[in-house]
């Protein structure tokens, strides 16, 4: 396969992680000071939400890392390899763990929703968690094809 057929992918990863930098300079210092106004009796309610927020963009930063990896693989004509299974895979992981952190993180969301009234807070914590849980089921199932077809090809090498 040539060079640049996963380049248009490679630039969406990009593109996806400036954003996601670019809210965690900005706008999660915000969140935190916003929740502090909201229960001035209980500041370290920001230093949770800073911690939670900062604490996600890890896995998702290293899933990202994971899936250029797996489209490198893909322009070398590994796609069909261990290395592709184990980045599927650790793919998986981080998005269990994307998704685990806004479930311990939700009560904090409730708490800015509830004083706020604004529900948004909480939808936008379950899209979040929706999504990371779809995508680590389709990493999942990837995995598992990924590997099966990998057994057949390795069968049918040893039979010719």
């Amino acid at each position: 396969m040539e060079r640049g057929t996963t380049l248009f992918l490679k630039i969406a990863l990009l593109i996806i992680g400036i954003p996601v930098l670019a809210m965690c300079i900005f706008l999660v210092p915000r969140i935190g000071n916003f929740a502090a106004e909201l229960y001035p009796e209980h500041t370290y309610l920001k230093y949770l939400l800073w911690i939670d927020l900062y604490a996600t963009a890890l896995p998702f930063y290293f899933a990202l890392y994971q899936a250029f990896k797996l489209l490198s693989y893909i322009d070398k004509n590994k796609a069909f390899s261990e290395l592709s299974v184990q980045a599927l895979k650790i793919i998986k992981i981080c998005a269990v763990i994307f998704g685990g952190l806004y479930v311990a993180g939700m009560p904090l969301f409730y708490l800015m929703a509830e004083k706020d009234d604004a529900p948004g807070f909480i939808v936008i914590g379950m899209v979040l968690i929706f999504a990371s849980m779809v995508i680590a089921v389709f990493a999942a199932v990837l995995q598992k094809l990924l590997k099966e077809a990998i057994d057949i090809k390795s069968e049918n090498d040893l039979t010719v």
